[in-house]
């Protein structure tokens, strides 16, 4: 794929077949979407093309606005790229940008820019300032500038209508399994290991705590969970369990993140993993005493590994 910064330097692109949106996630619905940009770009000799944003809009637009993101950007680029896509035109999305009306942004972007001839849009999306324009008045804009607009269906995966809000939904409620039917993936977060309250060790299951400050991704609710972890710069994928909760039986406050990895003891604090969630074991509880709560860890483990086999 062809990564191509917009910013207010001339930008030479081949007529293109294009989408835009912000593709959180590149999750099955987008790829629906881009194969069928790719399939209209084939049929009419054009390149094809996906324009996306460097942050989200809403960001620009809500000052106290925090997201939720399913990928990292670093993540979705590298996502977009396995699609085949030919080029992915990345806009700075300012103020500048969230003023410009859908028939400005068609004309002085899409048309004059990029060299768009043929415009598919999402099933639910919708782009400029006024939001109350659709469809209907993309056709009529497109038709007035020499560019044709076509609609893509929704993608429907077992009743549901795919979406990154709907894989938000999934994950808030702990079902990791249906988010992974829906992104085509298992949900995957990244994090620095950073030092935490040691009270793990003392019960025999040392964990990594993981700070995810700075990275906007969702967290999933509050339980114990299957994950594989990578450590990054390393190749090996292996298996543990993961808390995500307020410590209760010790009575924490705050959300961590911790993660037990399976038959391993090295030292990898300020080192960053990405932890991959296969399936929820339980909600957090609170246990009377730490001795009750390493008993049930010890069950934790043998449910978790148990799943691994089920995978294997």
């Amino acid at each position: 794929m062809n990564i191509i910064k917009f910013s207010t330097e001339t930008v030479t692109l081949a007529p293109c077949v294009a989408t835009i949106g912000f593709f959180d996630g590149v999750h099955k619905g987008h790829r629906f979407l881009i194969n069928h940009v790719i399939q209209e770009a084939v049929d009419s000799g054009l390149q094809s093309t996906v324009i996306t944003f460097d942050q989200h809009p809403r960001q620009v637009l809500q000052s106290d606005y925090v997201p939720q993101m399913l990928s990292r950007f670093e993540r979705k680029m590298s996502l977009l790229a396995n699609t085949g896509i030919d080029n992915g035109v990345v806009l700075h999305f300012d103020k500048e940008i969230a003023s410009l009306s859908s028939y400005d942004f068609m004309k002085n972007v899409l048309r004059d820019r990029l060299n768009v001839k043929k415009l598919v849009i999402g099933y639910d999306n919708r782009f400029g300032h006024n939001r109350d324009e659709g469809f209907d008045d993309y056709v009529r804009y497109g038709n007035e500038l020499g560019i044709e607009v076509i609609r893509n269906q929704a993608f429907v995966l077992n009743g549901v209508n795919v979406s990154a809000s709907v894989i938000r939904s999934f994950l808030k409620e702990g079902e990791v399994e249906m988010a992974e039917m829906c992104l085509g993936y298992h949900y995957t977060i990244m994090g620095k290991v950073v030092h935490g309250y040691k009270q793990g060790r003392k019960m025999g299951f040392p964990t990594a705590n993981i700070d995810m400050s700075d990275s906007h991704q969702l967290i999933p609710a509050p339980g114990v969970y299957a994950v594989k972890v990578h450590i990054d710069g390393e190749n090996k994928c292996r298996h543990g369990m993961m808390n995500i909760g307020r410590r209760p039986t010790f009575g924490g406050d705050n959300i961590t993140l911790e993660i037990n990895i399976f038959d391993f003891s090295d030292d990898i604090y300020d080192r960053i993993l990405h932890v991959s969630f296969i399936h929820r074991i339980r909600e957090e509880r609170k246990f009377n005493n730490a001795l009750e709560l390493a008993s049930q860890l010890k069950d934790d483990r043998r449910l978790v590994e148990e799943q691994f086999l089920k995978e294997d």
